[in-house]
């Protein structure tokens, strides 16, 4: 089976979560390729990079790929802003090296957002799967206006936990980063995003890419 490899160069480190929802739309559109990944990890280097333009030239260095994928919140900026800002450090990049087909991932506001339609999956981040618990999701539809859908998340991941007292505190300090981490690991589906603008435009852009490419199943 041929191989397909990308690497994930994002805001911080809890925004590894996206690494399987990438995988999940990469396998939905190259069902004959193998998919493998990286987060390009750059918080070790002796001097780690600050410019969006130099940690993209550090993240093609150490992890080469086939495919590469820039994260960057929207947070409160225009999403627009963050896409220009995105293309303007690959085109300063494409300057200096030969850099992969590139999309840019512009989750509004944040990558949050898009963890917050699955209640199993939070349950099961939480250690709770069993849980019994109500949980209040936001409306699909409204995923990408929500104002601080990480603060919704925690919360979420609290009440799912089902502790309460000391040890909910222990779990908040100790664990609920490691939670976050683990919702999109237990989602098997994320076809319920499709439908949100910044959902479809990761997907369009990936659709344009694979075609120029001829990436396409025979």
């Amino acid at each position: 089976m041929a191989e397909i490899k990308y690497t994930l160069v994002s805001d911080g480190p809890s925004n590894r979560a996206l690494l399987p929802l990438l995988t999940w739309l990469l396998s939905k559109h190259l069902r004959d390729r193998a998919i493998q990944f990286e987060w390009a990890d750059l918080r070790k280097l002796h001097k780690p990079p600050a410019r969006l333009a130099d940690k993209i030239k550090a993240a093609l260095d150490l992890y080469p790929c086939d495919l590469l994928f820039v994260h960057r919140d929207a947070e409160n900026e225009n999403p627009q802003n963050r896409y220009r800002e995105i293309g303007q450090a690959l085109e300063e990049v494409e300057n200096d090296i030969q850099i992969p087909p590139s999309i840019c991932v512009v989750p509004v506001r944040m990558m949050e957002a898009w963890l917050l339609f699955d209640k199993n999956a939070v349950r099961k981040a939480a250690g709770n799967p069993q849980g019994s618990l109500s949980l209040a999701l936001p409306n699909l539809n409204n995923l990408e206006q929500l104002p601080d859908p990480k603060a919704i998340l925690h919360n979420l991941l609290r009440a799912a936990s089902g502790l309460s007292g000391r040890r909910l505190k222990d779990f908040t300090n100790r664990y609920l980063g490691l939670a976050v981490h683990r919702v999109p690991d237990y989602i098997e589906d994320f076809t319920p995003l499709r439908g949100l603008p910044a959902f479809n435009r990761l997907e369009n852009d990936l659709q344009d890419i694979i075609t120029s490419q001829g990436w396409e199943s025979p």
